[in-house]
């Protein structure tokens, strides 16, 4: 029998807390920190496919998920000025996404995911998430590895976790200082009630809006009672990362300028002070090295993506499935932990690489090259052939 571990996390947010349900669940001593004063998430929908969901399932979350969620028919790409559609991928239309792949795709708000994953790790453990603690580093010995913290404490265990995202203050300490590229692009956000909307205006689709440049993903959550809209372009200037970064709707508006009147009546709609932008950041992979003898990393503390095939908080939650499987599988951490880093390089890196593809491929300079892209490449085959396929509950670890 494999023993039970004192595992301390970094970072609460999708990542960590899903990592931290997962070793509950599976027996371990589970303390999770995290440095905001409390509990909860910005930022506006993602979208998870079956390889994440399955996991969630597992975790006894569907209940608490159907109730939010929102099941998307068709992935649609579009061009940005004559609404028409490059391609398609089936989702959950006629069930298709669940029968290929196990369970449905899911359009969730990020602040619905992040507080189903709080009380699952409470009803597992009531006090097993502290606030106010902003990690600093870690240090480790042969017998244990010490969290420390900006106020001088520190707490010890027998493995850390990183999941504090791009800024983890645990990553330098095992691959190195490597800071965040900027990749020249930035992200804008608004969120829309749907009934400011003309009844019926949106069918419930996933819809990339490709242009010069730029393109935007338009989709419902919580039950179609809110539309998530996303902006992504090239900036030459912005630069800040923060999520809560207030600028002018007359900037999001100007940047789709000649865009489809589909575009323009939910620009339209949004509220004119609730505009957010943001800088895009990514790393260039790190093929060994995730861990030391003690300690490892999840989720964008490792291999930060951009977000343009939507698996960011996706590959978070497999890593935390694949770290509890490799921990069950190995008596001696080191050991586990090297399995857990070998199984996920590969596919992490190549959802990285593959994200800035898809970006570059959604972002032609015009009409013609837009749909030669898409001729040249079935997205909907090859996701289903090895992204949304994949299963971090059963694929062999080796």
């Amino acid at each position: 029998m494999v023993e039970k571990r004192k595992i301390l996390i970094a970072g609460a947010g999708i990542g960590g807390l899903a990592a931290a349900a997962n070793l509950l669940s599976a027996g371990h001593d589970v303390h999770v920190y995290e440095q905001a004063p409390k509990l909860g998430e910005i930022g506006a929908g993602i979208q998870m496919s079956a390889n994440a969901v399955k996991v969630l399932y597992h975790l006894g979350l569907k209940e608490a998920l159907e109730k939010v969620v929102v099941k998307p028919n068709y992935y649609h790409f579009r061009i940005y000025n004559t609404k028409e559609i490059l391609q398609t991928i089936p989702l959950n239309a006629d069930g298709h996404h669940e029968k290929a792949n196990g369970a449905p795709y899911y359009q969730i708000h990020r602040a619905d995911i992040h507080s189903i994953l709080v009380d699952a790790v409470q009803n597992l453990a009531p006090d097993s998430i502290t606030l106010n603690a902003t990690v600093v580093g870690f240090e480790e010995d042969e017998r244990s590895a010490t969290l420390k913290f900006a106020d001088g404490t520190s707490v010890s265990g027998d493995i850390i976790i990183g999941a504090e995202g791009i800024k983890s203050a645990i990553r330098p300490s095992i691959v190195g200082e490597n800071p965040p590229n900027w990749t020249g692009q930035v992200a804008w956000r608004a969120l829309i009630p749907a009934n400011r909307l003309p009844k019926g205006f949106l069918e419930k689709d996933v819809n990339v809006w490709c242009g010069p440049k730029n393109h935007c993903v338009v989709y419902y959550l919580r039950c179609g009672e809110i539309i998530n809209f996303v902006g992504l372009l090239e900036h030459k200037n912005w630069t800040e990362e923060g999520w809560a970064i207030k600028c002018p709707w007359e900037e999001l508006k100007a940047d789709y300028e000649g865009w489809h009147s589909d575009i323009q009546t939910i620009i339209d709609a949004m509220d004119r002070d609730e505009c957010y932008r943001w800088a895009l950041n990514n790393r260039e992979p790190v093929q060994l090295g995730w861990s030391t003898k003690r300690a490892t990393l999840l989720g964008d503390s490792i291999h930060a993506t951009l977000p343009y095939m939507a698996q960011g908080a996706v590959m978070a939650i497999e890593d935390g499935a694949v770290l509890r499987r490799s921990l069950d599988q190995c008596d001696d951490i080191a050991e586990a932990l090297d399995l857990y880093q070998r199984n996920r390089y590969a596919r992490t890196a190549r959802i990285v690489s593959e994200s800035t593809h898809h970006g570059a491929m959604f972002q032609k300079t015009t009409e013609a090259e837009s749909r030669q892209a898409f001729q040249d490449k079935d997205v909907a085959k090859e996701r289903a052939e090895w992204l949304y396929s994949y299963d971090p509950l059963t694929v062999k670890l080796v």
